[in-house]
């Protein structure tokens, strides 16, 4: 019998200060059996920083092709893919090809070595490629809940993310610009 995802609630008020944007985001994300929760917290942050009507969470891990997050226009168009992790430079160059723009978020200690090696071709697939730093990302873990009400405020390239109790700052970098 296959496992079945875990199911966390997020209540987020989000403040964008680069974009000027101001929301407030109740999100319910399907945490893959094999997931961990940092890839699970990366893919809420990334969610964060590209807020926008008909963004989504895809299948991800479940389906092989989907990406963790997308945002499809009303007549179906992927307007952008993004992906959480270190995919293949191949599965980004057909993304590339399915949707108008596509990112990745990479953010674990195999980042640089996922880089080095794929530079080149993420950058002529024109994908535009962001770098999380591990220590914030692994930080946020400690504030794992089923249910979470978040307070995320963004401006240049640091996130702070706030319970009630806590305070974390994740940073982040581009890798490149397509």
């Amino acid at each position: 019998m296959a496992l079945k995802p875990t199911i966390f609630k997020f209540n987020i008020a989000l403040t964008d200060v680069d974009q000027q944007q101001y929301l407030d985001l109740n999100l319910t994300v399907a945490k893959h059996p094999s997931e961990t929760d940092e890839r699970m917290m990366t893919r809420v942050l990334a969610y964060c920083l590209n807020a926008s009507d008909g963004l989504a969470f895809a299948s991800g891990l479940s389906a092989n092709d989907e990406p963790d997050i997308w945002q499809k226009s009303l007549d179906g168009r992927i307007l952008k893919w993004i992906e959480v992790g270190e995919p293949s430079a191949e599965r980004l160059r057909k993304a590339s090809h399915l949707a108008e723009q596509v990112m990745v978020y990479s953010f674990n200690t195999k980042s640089e070595l996922w880089w080095s090696r794929s530079a080149e071709e993420i950058t002529a697939a024109k994908v535009q490629a962001v770098q999380f730093d591990w220590a914030g990302i692994s930080e946020c873990v400690t504030l794992v809940r089923r249910t979470l009400g978040l307070s995320v405020t963004i401006t240049d390239q640091s996130a702070l993310i706030s319970t009630d109790t806590k305070t974390i700052e994740v940073t982040w970098r581009l890798l490149n610009q397509p």
